[in-house]
């Protein structure tokens, strides 16, 4: 069976002509207030801590001390959230989504500690970048834990080891979230975390190159 014929491919492909979900105004009950509050709520704090790192990063002149390594990490950390969320987005979860979800979370975690122990080596990391730290720290798993909450059925099927085929596979959701919201997520993530790290790397590498010719 070729890739384009794939059972996966084609639900890609019909991917916008489901119904999208609707998340009311005013929740009712239990499973859309935790739907809102991880849409509305958990979402777009990933924002505000992301934009303040960038900020203390750009204090401290990271570009003069641990520079493109430090902003290597940065980008990877970046990715290892990044991929979770767009799979969360725009994919139906199931046992493979999670697991993505729960390896990316246990990866972010180690990549932060060791962000943070060449970061102290290297520059000075104040007690407010340390409680921002903190914050883009659990944020991946406050989305995961609202996530399983919403999707619990899943979460069993994940434990038992995913006996269905659909289980292991990357399929789009059936009732897709509302085309704006996608909008301005992405939009946000654009203007919010991936401009502002961009321009720290462009920073650290014009900083390098500039060492280097000196």
């Amino acid at each position: 069976m070729t890739l384009s014929r794939s059972p996966a491919s084609r639900a890609w492909r019909r991917w916008r002509r489901p119904r999208d979900l609707k998340v009311p105004r005013k929740p009712v009950d239990v499973e859309d207030a935790n739907r809102r509050f991880l849409m509305y709520g958990v979402m777009p704090l990933w924002f505000v801590p992301a934009v303040a790192d960038w900020l203390m990063h750009r204090r401290t002149r990271i570009e003069h001390t641990s520079g493109t390594r430090e902003s290597a990490m940065h980008a990877l950390m970046m990715t290892e959230a990044g991929v979770p969320v767009a799979m969360g987005l725009l994919a139906r979860v199931n046992p493979l989504v999670l697991s993505v979800m729960g390896g990316a979370a246990i990866a972010h975690g180690a990549t932060a500690l060791w962000d943070v122990s060449l970061a102290t080596g290297e520059r000075e990391v104040r007690p407010v970048e340390q409680h921002i730290h903190s914050f883009l720290e659990v944020l991946p798993l406050s989305a995961m834990a609202f996530t399983c909450c919403l999707h619990w059925e899943q979460v069993r099927a994940a434990l038992r080891g995913g006996d269905r085929p659909e289980d292991w596979k990357l399929l789009p959701k059936e009732n897709p979230l509302p085309a704006r919201y996608l909008a301005a997520i992405g939009l946000g993530i654009g203007a919010f975390v991936v401009l502002p790290y961009a321009e720290e790397m462009k920073r650290c590498v014009r900083a390098a190159r500039i060492r280097e010719a000196g």
